[in-house]
């Protein structure tokens, strides 16, 4: 697993959204960036490059200046031509105008984040809760008018309590918390060892293969088991491992559920890929 994350702790290794907000850095751009990428990162990589880059090229050279001054009567049109998926121009606008509430009343996303973190939180579970929610319950009329699209803007604010993973919100903060040369180390409120694995395909193969879990439903109860795993090898730094796990899964070299089983996988010896035509739970 080491091994595997030295290989992988390297600029611009592979394709991922996380290289855009390296463009940026000063802190306060890398966090608005950083967030906007999180919220977009779904569906195919090159999609979602594209839509970040449609965001940032309307906000300009500071992302975080022009969320800071940033009036929806004046600007909101800006992002009318963009869609990414099921979201559009109105959810963006909407995005950018959250984070300017949150700004404008804590001063940074990292100090609106930290009102909901207990002193002994264990993990961000409960924080992502109230950021959420806090987050949602900030006036969007400005934006929406009177009635607010469903999903909109909801869509990026997910909450544990919806029994989902809140993948891009804990991928946001694995951005902003730990320090590598993947991840940034912005924030300081937040330990590396309170956060969550973003949970995602990739992740739960692969973790399913290197029996991080015994759960089969993904959601957060699962994120947070593969987390307790990673957590048993590193208790400071758990999720280090998962931009590396990550990237395997989707480089296609797991044998999870393949003929080939592990043959090609670097991590093979340390993992169980049930392969076809072999019961499950049961060792090839």
């Amino acid at each position: 697993m080491d091994t595997l994350y030295s290989e992988f702790n390297a600029g611009q290794s592979v394709t991922d959204p996380v290289w855009m907000v390296h463009r940026h850095e000063r802190p306060e751009d890398q966090e608005v960036v950083a967030f906007i990428a999180s919220a977009l990162a779904f569906g195919r990589v090159q999609s979602v490059i594209n839509s970040i880059e449609g965001m940032l090229k309307v906000m300009g050279q500071s992302p975080a200046a022009f969320v800071r001054d940033f009036t929806p009567a004046r600007d909101r049109e800006c992002f009318k031509p963009l869609v990414h998926r099921w979201t559009n121009g109105a959810d963006f606008a909407a995005l950018v105008w959250i984070m300017k509430q949150m700004i404008d009343r804590s001063g940074s996303i990292e100090n609106f984040f930290a009102e909901g973190l207990a002193d002994d939180a264990v993990d961000v579970g409960a924080a992502l809760q109230s950021f959420s929610t806090r987050a949602l319950a900030l006036d969007v009329s400005a934006v929406y008018g009177r009635k607010r699209p469903k999903p909109g803007v909801a869509y990026f604010f997910s909450r544990p309590s919806s029994g989902g993973a809140c993948k891009r919100l804990n991928l946001f903060l694995r951005w902003m918390v730990r320090e590598d040369r993947v991840d940034l180390g912005v924030w300081k409120k937040v330990r590396p060892g309170q956060l969550i694995v973003p949970l995602d395909t990739h992740i739960i193969r692969v973790g399913q293969c290197l029996r991080l879990t015994k759960l089969k439903s993904p959601g957060w109860r699962m994120a947070a088991d593969i987390t307790a795993s990673l957590r048993a090898i590193d208790p400071v730094d758990p999720i280090k491992f998962d931009f590396s796990i990550c990237h395997l899964g989707m480089m296609n070299a797991c044998g999870y559920g393949k003929k080939t089983g592990d043959s090609r996988c670097p991590l093979k010896g340390a993992c169980f890929p049930r392969t076809r035509g072999t019961a499950a739970g049961t060792n090839p």
